[in-house]
């Protein structure tokens, strides 16, 4: 007789699902780990980069953490479910003028649907995974979602369509603790994944081109055609529905002659706070023990810029108000995130906005935007660009390849090497 439950644990080799297969273990299941093959390409040099749960280096990490915390490892096979359920219906919500969301998809129908299959297949009881939310029995007893103890980093939207029985069967134990709270018990334990970069982007399209992605997927060019208003006036040329979002109006090169205002994100929050005499701080979980900020204050009823809106670390922000010295006011989803590290370092008096500020109003975007129009402070689309604070991480590991690939031919350079 079986006297131990089994869990299958689905481990992408980041620090979320390995705590996840360590802390069942410590809680007395009988742990199996878990990759999913769902990568589509057979070359290896290609897919050894794919980052997330997607490439070689994601199997080579989870079968390292798998043995050091004792579990028996596994790589299966789920290309075929990834290629209809998400890649398929990914490029398919494109040429249809929708927007689809891949990441929701292949929690439902793979890392949910396809695995569990499979898993109670060879006998086990259970699934789990690395993400932060909780399941909990209601007394009807019913399944239902929970919110994880972190509200920065809770995953619960995007699990939303689990049914009951795949919420029957599912563990979450990470969803009991906070993001660094994980990182620690990694760190005590010595996972060599403690301290690896979460996983933000689409793992199948590395370069963010979705356009050329999915031009290759479908084998079709884009038909090119017509802007047109209703009244049958062509305004312009496109290059095709799949290069477009709805709400775009950057990069459609249409003289509509409209104005285009641009307001600063952190500028749109910090206008949730009116005419305060206290400096207004937003702040954006921007990850990394970084955010998104920038610092306000109002001039004869005015929103002023202090600092304009930048990317720093949550130190460095502190460091930086301190030296302000002045009364300061945050708000921003990034106030649950980092409020102890605030409370800790700063100088300065502080306080924390009511959490129903915290989120970007279009009331307030728009009262904004008024403001700008006012004083003139407007584009026109061609003369618009988008600022981005920070490189996306496909961006960003690509720079990083290219740091390690310079420095490998300049080492070799001064070893008198030949360079391949």
């Amino acid at each position: 007789m079986k006297n131990k439950k089994t869990v299958v644990v689905g481990m992408s080799g980041g620090v979320d699902s390995s705590a996840a297969a360590y802390l069942l273990k410590q809680q007395g299941y009988d742990v199996i780990g878990v990759t999913m093959q769902i990568w589509q390409q057979e070359d290896t040099c290609t897919i050894e980069h794919e980052g997330g749960c997607c490439g070689l280096s994601a199997v080579e990490d989870a079968r390292r953490v798998a043995n050091q915390i004792g579990i028996p490892y596994y790589v299966m096979n789920f290309r075929e479910e990834f290629q209809k359920n998400v890649i398929d219906y990914f490029a398919d919500s494109y040429v249809n003028g929708q927007t689809p969301n891949p990441c929701i998809a292949c929690n439902r129908y793979v890392k949910w649907e396809a695995l569990l299959k499979r898993s109670i297949s060879i006998g086990a009881d259970f699934i789990a995974t690395g993400h932060y939310a909780r399941v909990e029995q209601l007394s009807n007893g019913r399944y239902a979602l929970r919110r994880s103890a972190t509200a920065a980093k809770d995953q619960t939207y995007a699990l939303y369509n689990l049914t009951q029985e795949q919420l029957k069967r599912t563990l979450m134990p990470v969803g009991e603790y906070t993001k660094e709270e994980v990182r620690v018990i990694a760190e005590k334990i010595g996972l060599l994944v403690a301290d690896k970069p979460d996983s933000q982007d689409i793992c199948f399209v590395q370069d963010g081109n979705y356009a050329a992605f999915i031009e290759e997927h479908t084998g079709k060019k884009a038909s090119e055609g017509n802007f047109v208003t209703s009244d049958g006036t062509v305004i312009g040329r496109h290059k095709g529905i799949i290069h477009y979002t709805v709400g775009q109006r950057k990069g459609l090169g249409l003289a509509l002659e409209k104005p285009l205002i641009s307001i600063p994100t952190t500028a749109a929050i910090a206008y949730n706070i009116w005419d305060t005499d206290k400096f207004v701080c937003p702040i954006m979980d921007a990850r990394r023990n970084q955010v998104y900020t920038g610092v306000y204050c109002y001039t004869d009823h005015r929103l002023d810029t202090v600092w304009e809106q930048d990317t720093m670390s949550i130190e460095a922000l502190a460091e930086g108000l301190n030296c302000l010295d002045h009364e300061v006011i945050f708000l921003g989803d990034g106030v649950a995130v980092y409020r102890e590290k605030l409370e800790a370092l700063l100088t300065i008096p502080f306080s924390f906005a009511p959490a129903h500020v915290n989120r970007q109003r279009a009331a307030a975007v728009g009262a904004l935007a008024e403001v700008y129009y006012k004083e003139g402070k407007i584009q026109t689309a061609e003369e618009h660009e988008p600022e981005y604070l920070r490189k996306s991480q496909a961006e960003r590991e690509r720079a990083e390849r290219e740091s390690v690939k310079h420095a490998d031919v300049v080492k070799k350079q001064e070893n008198g090497e030949k360079s391949e």
